[in-house]
This record gives C-alpha cells, sequence and structure tokens, in this order.
C-alpha cells in the first residue's frame, strides 16, 4: 500500500495578530486558527491519490495543543492519521529548526512513498520548509506543482509551474512535491466525515517520544531570529480642492509639483 504524508501547518485565521516582545513570534493562543490554504491543495491531491489507488495518508503537524482540533478537520476531508508534534521545546523554531523537527516525526512513521506540502504557509511566506525536510531526509523533491500526470513504476510524473510557463519532470520515490493552488480544487467536508472527525484519535508526539537533538530544535535550533515584527502603517490624507475649473487645475498641478520635489 502506497504511504503519502502531507505537512499541514496551522495558521491566524486574522491578520488581527499580536507577537511576543522577546522573541519576535507570533502568540497563536487564543487566536482563530484554520489551516494553511495552501495546505489544502496539498490534503485534496493527497486524496485524490487515495481514491485511485487506495493510499493510506498521514497528516502530520508541529504546533500548539489546539492543533488537534485543526488536524481533526483534516480527517473530514480525508486524511486517515493525524499526527501532531507538540511540546514547549518545539516553540520558536525557524524554517531550519521545523524541518528537522518534521523529519524526526516521519521518521517514527518509517518507509513512506511521497510527502506533500502546500507551496508556502500564509503566516511566513517563505517556501522554505518544504525543500528544507526533503534535503534533511535526503529526499527527492520538486516544488510548485501544478498536475501530478501519474505515479507508477515507484516513479511520479509532474508538471511544475515556472515563470515561463511548465516544466514536466520525473522523479523517482520517495519523493516531496509542494504544491500550488492550480493543482485542484479543494472539497468540503461531509456531515458524515466531520462526526466520524470528531471521534478520531490524534498522535500527540512530544520532545521525547522522537529521537532528536535539543539545540536542533525550537529557538535552540533556529539560526535566524526575527529582529522587528510590525504591522506597516497605512495611511490615506485627502486634500478637497475648490475652486473654478482653472484654479482647480492650478492647485493641482501645484501639489503634484511638490510631491515631485519631495521624492526627489
Amino acid at each position: 500500500m502506497m504511504k503519502i504524508i502531507v505537512c499541514i501547518k496551522q495558521v491566524p485565521g486574522t491578520n488581527e495578530v499580536k507577537t511576543d516582545p522577546e522573541t519576535n513570534t507570533i502568540i497563536r493562543e487564543n487566536v482563530p486558527a484554520i489551516i494553511n490554504p495552501f495546505d489544502t491543495y496539498a490534503i485534496e491531491e493527497a486524496v485524490r491519490i487515495k481514491e485511485r489507488t487506495g493510499a493510506f495518508i498521514y497528516g502530520i503537524s508541529m504546533g500548539i495543543p489546539s492543533a488537534e482540533d485543526m488536524l481533526k478537520e483534516a480527517v473530514s476531508l480525508g486524511i486517515d492519521k493525524g499526527i501532531l508534534m507538540t511540546d514547549r521545546k518545539f516553540a520558536g523554531a525557524d524554517t531550519l529548526a521545523t524541518a528537522y523537527t518534521l523529519s524526526k516525526g516521519i521518521e517514527r512513521i518509517g518507509e513512506f512513498d511521497l510527502i506533500i506540502c502546500g507551496r508556502q504557509a500564509t503566516d511566513g511566506d517563505t517556501a522554505q520548509v518544504g525543500p528544507s525536510l526533503a534535503r534533511t531526509l535526503n529526499i527527492a523533491y520538486a516544488t510548485d506543482i501544478s498536475k501530478i500526470i501519474e505515479i507508477k513504476d515507484n516513479e511520479i510524473h509532474c508538471l511544475k509551474i515556472t515563470d515561463d510557463g511548465y516544466e514536466e519532470i520525473l522523479i523517482k520515490l520517495p519523493a516531496l512535491i509542494t504544491v500550488v493552488k492550480e493543482i485542484n480544487m479543494p472539497r468540503l467536508p461531509s456531515i458524515k466525515s466531520m462526526k466520524a472527525a470528531r471521534k478520531s484519535k490524534i498522535e500527540i508526539v512530544e520532545f521525547d517520544g522522537i529521537k532528536a537533538d535539543e539545540k536542533r530544535t525550537g529557538l535552540k535550533g533556529s539560526p535566524t531570529q526575527v529582529r522587528k515584527v510590525f504591522v506597516p502603517l497605512h495611511e490615506v490624507n485627502t486634500t478637497l480642492i475648490e475652486g473654478t475649473l482653472e484654479e482647480k487645475a492650478g492647485k493641482l498641478s501645484e501639489i503634484l509639483l511638490n510631491l515631485r520635489m519631495e521624492v526627489e
């Protein structure tokens, strides 16, 4: 039986987020959360492969304890088993530490055929975890996949979207791919699957449950540090110009001239 692993991240469901002033990381407690939108395409593609081949799908995530509900939602969409890696020692991880921690969780699963990730997370937009995870696991990978043409003879035949169009590629399994939104249209869960998902058991994995180097996880294992996080200030200033048509044109010309001088 083919084994597929989908990496799923919980992200804030709102733009109104707060950050920890000491660590400059997002405070995720008590913040409305959703499945990372790009990951919904990864889940859908895995489920479509499952429907064709009878594959078994693992959904794995690293996050806070409340992410368990998010994984249950993933189960309602077709994931067979949810795994949540959660521990204070995992907190504050950058993309490198996240990839390392996920790799240790995947090692617990054992042999697999394919890992599917969303192209990027909406809260970080780095698009680094997928490729970094593949490098950590020492497997082949391809990013920005817009279509899986065929999986046959221990190979995956894909279409990769590029700046100039598309590239057709063939990758030996096991492998990792990251997918873009053009690949499919994610389905909505049925009432029956939602009820079943509520009763599903999510496997909780803490630091002691993996063979990991603590110096490579969380803040300790993050070579990159966020120096400052802020919301860009957006101001709109409106100037009302009155007078005759000639007077308005003259005043507008003067305003534009002053703005040009300020820019220069």
